[in-house]
């Protein structure tokens, strides 16, 4: 009888997911790397080095930021404009990215956080009261599989498939995917003002299914790039971000 109940409950647990996913995935561009819905364990991305001292950063899963440090001292309200550093891109030795991928993928994070930023904030190139430098690096981008994405996210019968084995490994199959380090310092002092790691992979929203194979990666980075201004507009304007 114990039996019985253990699976009913294993049972509806997945059912549970596999309609939230369903739900969830019909919208979503990019979605974070998800835990296990039956340990409920969400794997936080490895530090790559790039960041130097990791000690400050804490688990941040309502700020969509698997790790984020905000220095709470810090008079954010003082802070008008920024540096935006060039990109860079980190990766395993013996990576498959091509170096000519590689740099597209750091121009176009690059070019997207200055787009985004220069609406509230004056891009500046040298240090000075009141500016922010803004450092970034790319850790380890995967590309998605165009043809058998597209099959994944529209056949329905392998949109299920799909989403029952997210549920165990935490990814869509066939998608893309990309992690992120970024630091924020005051430009004079050098003093850290705000930290963030964060991985995240392709959502199954059908108006991506047909995307190319980088395609992923870059709703990625437009995420990134969007909500890191959003986040320095609540510092400066409210002193905190909201969750």
């Amino acid at each position: 009888m114990q039996r019985q109940h253990s699976a009913l409950r294993i049972f509806t647990i997945i059912a549970a997911g596999i309609v939230l996913l369903g739900l969830s995935a019909g919208c979503s561009t990019t979605a974070p790397v998800q835990g296990n819905i039956v340990t409920g364990n969400r794997p936080l991305p490895a530090p790559s080095g790039f960041l130097g001292d990791y000690s400050q950063l804490t688990p941040r899963a309502t700020d969509r930021m698997a790790l984020l440090y905000i220095n709470a001292n810090a008079k954010w309200n003082t802070y008008t404009k920024i540096i935006v550093e060039p990109v860079q891109f980190w990766d395993a030795a013996n990576t498959t990215v091509p170096a000519s991928d590689e740099q597209m993928l750091a121009s176009y994070l690059y070019n997207a956080l200055r787009e985004n930023l220069q609406k509230d904030f004056t891009l500046v190139d040298q240090p000075g009261p009141g500016v922010m430098k803004l450092e970034a690096a790319i850790i380890d981008a995967s590309a998605s599989a165009p043809v058998l994405r597209s099959v994944s996210v529209v056949i329905p019968q392998a949109r299920l498939l799909n989403l029952v084995q997210s549920l165990g490994t935490g990814s869509y199959a066939f998608v893309g995917s990309a992690q992120v380090e970024a630091q924020i310092t005051d430009s004079l002092t050098g003093t850290r003002l705000a930290a963030a790691v964060d991985k995240r992979q392709g959502g199954m929203a059908l108006r991506t299914a047909t995307q190319n194979r980088w395609g992923d990666a870059k709703n990625i980075l437009d995420f990134w790039a969007q909500r890191t201004a959003q986040r320095l507009i609540e510092l400066r304007t409210q002193g905190k971000i909201s969750d």
